[in-house]
């Protein structure tokens, strides 16, 4: 309402004082109270997401309009000025329309491919990281099922199933019976971490669907490979240790967030989510925030880490919710494939 306030004001002054100097001026003062006012406001939430959110409709809406209002405006006797607002404008509107509503729902299937003289026949791993969503829609159900029509030897689930200030209780029972109606499980095996916004009950989504569920670090013998999954704390540990008793067996470690990658982590490949990739990333840049200790560089897809080994960090299904807006630019949803190979077979093998 008060974005609204200095919206008329601004469009007020621009009848009186035309030209690009009073443009200028305008821009930068409505710009200025909305990045105050949203810093402000937005301690009310406790949380640097509602920041992001406040400033997001500062951009998006109020931004537009006053940019609609110049050209208008400014059509007849300032041409330039009211081009290139009209041409902002342009911009505003197409990036909230893929931010907002195209990217969030666009997943795309990542396909790795990692051959070792470890591995002795193919092993497919499909990775479901960050679901993170406060509803159980066609989107969620749609990539539950391609991530089984991609007929994984292993599923891994990577933390942060759900996230809603609703009833958390029935969004759980809703997910629960759909893994049991699709049969959300693998012939090697579907394990799943917790991640950092799930509740402690978290343990109750996968009851009697036939995944392994893993709240502290536990190694599992799946014959071609060795799986460690770490709990959610050990997996923010920036010195943990995680020894390889096997060294000639291929050694998989699973954990939520990447900043154990850092660590001394004796194992081949290392799979996380949390990152998001970033969620918003800026050409040139990167990803803007990625909540974690490793380098940006880092937080999407496929690393070959200083110490050995591969970290590999899927940009995840969902996005933050609560007071985050719910957004992804430049940074689709993920489904991550991983073939395992046999080394020698690289170049032979057609699965």
């Amino acid at each position: 309402m008060i974005m609204l306030l200095v919206d008329v004001l601004a469009i007020y002054f621009l009848r009186r004082r035309k030209g690009p100097i009073a443009w200028c001026v305008v821009m930068t003062c409505a710009g200025g109270v909305a990045l105050v006012l949203g810093g402000i406001l937005a301690g009310c939430f406790e949380n640097h997401f509602g920041v992001f959110r406040l400033w997001s409709y500062g951009v998006f809406l109020h931004g537009s309009l006053l940019l609609v209002a110049t050209a208008i405006l400014q059509w007849r006797d300032h041409r330039g000025p009211a081009v290139f607002s009209a041409l902002a404008a342009l911009a505003a509107l197409m990036v909230a329309l893929d931010a907002f509503l195209i990217e969030p729902g666009w997943l795309e299937v990542s396909h790795v491919r990692i051959a070792s003289p470890k591995i002795q026949k193919p092993v497919r791993i499909v990775v479901v990281a960050d679901l993170q969503t406060d509803r159980i829609g066609v989107y969620e159900r749609s990539v539950l099922r391609r991530a089984l029509d991609e007929k994984p030897d292993v599923i891994l689930l990577a933390g942060d199933y759900l996230q809603t200030m609703g009833d958390h209780d029935s969004l759980e029972r809703e997910l629960r019976n759909f893994l049991r109606e699709i049969r959300f499980v693998a012939p090697m095996g579907t394990f799943a971490v917790r991640g950092n916004v799930d509740p402690p009950c978290w343990r109750d989504i996968f009851k009697e669907t036939g995944v392994t569920v893993v709240d502290a670090k536990e190694s599992f013998d799946l014959g071609a490979l060795r799986l460690t999954c770490l709990g959610m704390y050990d997996s923010l540990n920036t010195s943990l240790e995680v020894a390889n008793d096997e060294p000639d067996r291929f050694h998989l470690v699973l954990g939520h967030m990447p900043d154990f990658a850092l660590g001394k982590i004796e194992a081949d490949l290392l799979v996380t989510g949390h990152t998001h990739g970033g969620q918003v990333r800026i050409p040139g840049l990167g990803p803007v925030i990625t909540h974690a200790r490793i380098p940006n560089a880092w937080a999407a897809g496929l690393t070959e880490l200083p110490g050995g080994g591969m970290l590999l960090v899927s940009r995840g299904i969902g996005m933050e919710r609560d007071y985050a807006p719910p957004v992804r630019f430049l940074c689709r949803p993920e489904l991550v494939v991983i073939d395992l190979v046999p080394e020698e077979k690289e170049t032979t093998d057609e699965r």
